[in-house]
């Protein structure tokens, strides 16, 4: 499966992303948007999740699209960096209309990202109103910087720092499929104590390292997690999936619940109790399904392994910051790094 030409979700016309940070406070927010509003989906497989105005994504509810998207870190705190966007877009004159009124829906999803060596003593308002109208402000189609940016900043895995992944697919109807994802899991993406990434066979063009599959799999059911008790919301990956692709809600919901099987591909464990695991599809438009539902198949199947792949460049790309409570992938393994 080809890749699109900057192997990065921005591949897919229309869609921009921008990234802000807090290097204090160790986290950051990712924002995704379009020229226009569009078509979304969603699918929540963990359980502990932190979301805003993911409800009106449900096939059944009145408004078909949305303005932008938010992943953040943060926790509950991170939910108001969907206000600085919906700030950002109703300047802009952006929003569902009401009258003479506009009123921007901004979906979004949290990570939580409290315990990782930043300075979380900000005094009287939270960062995450001001980070997310930066992040939208900064949003563009240039391929996503990958590792410690953004909702990523602040990542941490099973001994390892996340971070924020993106890669793209072609998928055989001839769509674009690009995916991003937010790794702060509970489990691993490398098999056993490592340095081999659970999604090798997803690899293209050395794209983490280029290790492959290990010579053998002695230590691989072993499951690996954050130090410590696991306690709800302190874990979680959220991602997006977007297509160049005209989709119904309904259809953009199937081809989310399809995007975690990149998460099964690429995280031991994943989708459990403590993670608040999920998955956003943007339909962008541009192509109809020649096929109908028949081509929901390729798609759905190109973005799980896209997703998996995002996930594995999120950790791989890490990189260290003062106060790290865990290395990244570069400082444990850098050597073993295939050339």
């Amino acid at each position: 499966m080809r890749t699109g030409p900057n192997n990065c979700i921005t591949d897919v016309a229309g869609l921009h992303v921008g990234n802000a940070h807090n290097e204090l406070v160790k986290t950051g927010v990712t924002v995704l948007t379009g020229d226009a509003a569009f078509t979304a989906g969603v699918h929540i497989m963990g359980g502990a999740p932190g979301t805003r105005e993911t409800d009106l994504l449900d096939p059944v509810q009145t408004v078909d699209k949305v303005d932008a998207l938010v992943l953040s870190g943060g926790s509950a705190f991170g939910l108001q960096a969907a206000s600085g966007v919906q700030d950002a877009l109703h300047a802009a004159g952006r929003g569902y209309a009401v009258g003479p009124v506009t009123v921007p829906l901004v979906p979004a999803a949290i990570v939580f990202d409290l315990l990782n060596g930043g300075d979380k003593q900000w005094g009287g308002e939270p960062p995450y109103r001001r980070l997310g109208r930066a992040a939208f402000e900064a949003a563009s189609p240039l391929p996503v910087p990958l590792g410690s940016h953004g909702a990523g900043f602040g990542a941490t895995t099973a001994g390892l720092k996340g971070g924020l992944g993106s890669a793209s697919a072609i998928a055989a109807t001839g769509h674009l499929v690009g995916a991003l994802a937010v790794v702060n899991a509970l489990g691993s993406a490398i098999i056993g104590q490592g340095p081999h990434f659970w999604a090798a066979p997803f690899e293209r063009n050395g794209e983490f390292g280029g290790l492959g599959y290990p010579e053998d799999f002695l230590g691989a059911d072993e499951i690996v997690t954050k130090g410590g008790a696991p306690r709800p919301m302190e874990n979680t990956t959220i991602a997006v999936i977007a297509i160049d692709a005209i989709l119904t809600k309904a259809e953009a919901k199937r081809i989310a619940i399809m995007a975690h099987d990149g998460f099964a591909r690429a995280l031991w464990p994943s989708h459990t109790p403590f993670d608040g695991d999920l998955v956003f599809c943007m339909a962008m438009g541009g192509k109809p399904l020649a096929n109908g539902p028949r081509d929901l198949l390729p798609i759905g199947a190109a973005a799980a392994a896209a997703m998996a792949r995002a996930i594995a460049r999120g950790v791989f790309a890490a990189t260290p910051c003062p106060g790290d409570v865990v290395p990244t992938w570069r400082q444990k393994f850098g050597a073993k790094r295939s050339t």
